[in-house]
Parts: C-alpha cells; structure tokens; sequence
C-alpha cells in the first residue's frame, strides 16, 4: 500500500462466508478466501470498528488507511464462519440484521425463490401468477426438466442482472425477482408458498448455516465486542416504495427487537438493498430521529470527514483469493 494515501477510510461489504453450490447473486466469499483477505487487511490497513469511524468522521480526524467490515442480512454463516476468523486476526466487524426472520426456520426470500425455481429437478412447464389482479405468465420452454449438468453449470456463477445468455429458468428468476422485490412482506411470503405449491412441493432441508440467525445466535455473535450488531429493518423492503409511516415501523421496530435481544443500543443501520434509489431522503431522516449514529449505503466510494453519516459508501467484496483482494484494495485506496 502508498505510503502517501490521504486520509480516507474504506467500509467494505460482505453477506455471507460459505461455500455454495451456487451463488447467483454474488453473496458468498468462501471461508478459505476470506481468510486470505483478512490476512492482506491486517497486513496493510488499519480495521477498526463502524462506531469507531462514525466517530473520527464527527471529529474530522478519519484514520489513514482505515477499513471497516460490515456484513448485512444477518445469515447464521456470518456467527458460524466468519466470526473465528474475525477473531483469528483481531478484526472487528458490523453485521447488519433484517430482526423479522430472526428464529424462522425459513430462508431469505431471494434464496428460497432461487431453491424453488433453480435447484427444482423437474417444474410445470407454465407459470401463471395473479398479484392484486395483474396476471403474469412464463414458459419455460424446454426447461422444465433440469438435466444433472445443467444445474452444476448452468446457474452456477451467472448473475441475475444479466440480460443475455439467460437460459429459461434463470429469466424466470429474474422475471419474477423483479416482481417479488418491492412487494410487502406478507404478499411476497404468500406468493413464495404459492410458487412452492406449484413446483411440486417437498423442497429439500436447509442447511441451518444458510439460514437467518435466530436470537440466541444474534446474542452469541455479539459476545466478546468483537461484533456489532447493526439493525437493517424488520422485513428487508424497498424503503423508498412503501410509505413513511410504514418506513418508519421497519427502521424503529427492527432497531427495538434487536435492543430487547441484546440488552444494549443499537446505534448503526444499513438501508436494505441500499442504493440511492432504494431509500429517499425522509428515510435518512427517519434513521437520524429513531436515535441511529450512522447508516450505510450500497454504492462504492472512499469515506473522508466531509461524508454524510447517514450514506456511508460501501465497496462490496467478491469472492476474490487474497492476491486479486490486495490489488482491488490498492486501487481503492489510491483512487
């Protein structure tokens, strides 16, 4: 690393440390890879904690090459996998927890949609859904049937944003991840059985690592002050698409539930999904007045004492091994 970096700090972001079969939206860093960038961290930078920044922000004095990591959702692999490493080399870390799937013994939405409609050996070969009387209708054509190589190869590694060289099911998932993502809660959760009923049921056990945690694993997270643990709403919704009141219900609710978990204040907050599109200016307000002391985004940028507290940029992290983590590090810093 320059010896010469100016003074700014990086706040990276990670979901999940885990190995998966598959992994189409970028999630997941393997364990042995992020150990690997752990290593480059401590090597070259200086980790310190979220609050510890939100502070050196407040008093203009942002430590030189500081890096922060945050984890957001709340998935059981972030207790599991990434705190011993965490631990391993001393660094500190936020996780960011969505409190209403907290002790369900159901996935992430984005992650049982993907099971149903990805990892379904054989589907219907249509798929017919009526929201608030709009229906929507797919075909697979062709691709009802999944072969042994397809699922291996197929769906491993492409990304749901991608606009071409979809094979069917993968539009499909795109398609109706689209249509799910702004929805409330309740009308989601109940299109999600919906689409489980039409694939035939009898969806295979989750691993309880890719599972939400449930509070006493929140609790043993946060023991031994090596982990905050951030709020991220209730349900995980489009903030700037539901209306304030509802906004704020998610943004003090979620803070409260997890304060009555953890017998402490939870002071930091991530907006779900969290580009500039996906919370408004009243959210930011919102965060201020429910008592937070800084809130994170998802857009990438360097943080300096001229940043709002309240949209910290976030650089995401992917499933790089240590060397490509340490070149990528390099040229954050260094503009």
């Amino acid at each position: 690393m320059r010896a010469g970096v100016r003074r700014r700090a990086l706040i990276l972001l990670y979901h999940r440390v885990a190995l998966l079969d598959s992994d189409i939206h970028k999630l997941s860093v393997t364990p042995a890879h992020f150990a690997e960038q752990l290593e480059v961290l401590r090597k070259y930078t200086r980790p310190i904690g979220l609050r510890q920044l939100a502070q050196a922000v407040r008093e203009s004095r942002v430590p030189r090459r500081a890096v922060i990591i945050t984890f957001d959702d709340g998935y059981a692999d972030n207790l599991y996998n990434a705190k011993p490493l965490l631990e391993r080399f001393d660094i500190p870390a936020t996780v960011f927890v969505t409190s209403g799937y907290l002790g369900q013994q159901r996935e992430f939405w984005w992650d049982e949609l993907e099971r149903v409609l990805l990892q379904s050996g054989t589907l219907p070969e249509a798929l017919r859904l009526n929201v608030n009387g709009d229906v929507h209708e797919w075909s697979l054509n062709g691709a009802a049937h999944a072969s042994e190589e397809s699922d291996a190869e197929r769906h491993l590694g492409q990304e749901v944003k991608e606009k071409s060289n979809l094979n069917q099911r993968l539009f499909l998932y795109r398609s109706v991840h689209q249509l799910l993502r702004p929805m409330p809660d309740e009308m989601r959760r109940w299109l999600l059985d919906e689409l489980v009923t039409w694939a035939g049921g009898g969806l295979a056990a989750v691993d309880p690592e890719h599972l939400p945690m449930s509070p006493a694993e929140v609790i043993r997270l946060a023991d031994g002050n090596m982990i905050e643990v951030g709020a991220h709403t209730v349900t995980h919704p489009v903030l700037s698409k539901i209306p304030v009141d509802v906004q704020q219900s998610e943004i003090t609710k979620g803070k409260i539930h997890l304060e009555d978990i953890l017998g402490r204040s939870v002071v930091s907050f991530a907006y779900p999904f969290g580009t500039r599109s996906d919370y408004t200016e009243q959210t930011t307000a919102i965060v201020r007045q429910a008592g937070f002391t800084s809130a994170c985004s998802v857009f990438p940028g360097q943080v300096s004492k001229a940043n709002s507290l309240f949209e910290l940029p976030r650089f995401a992290v992917p499933d790089w091994d240590g060397a490509t983590f340490e070149r990528h590090l390099n040229w954050w810093f260094t503009d």
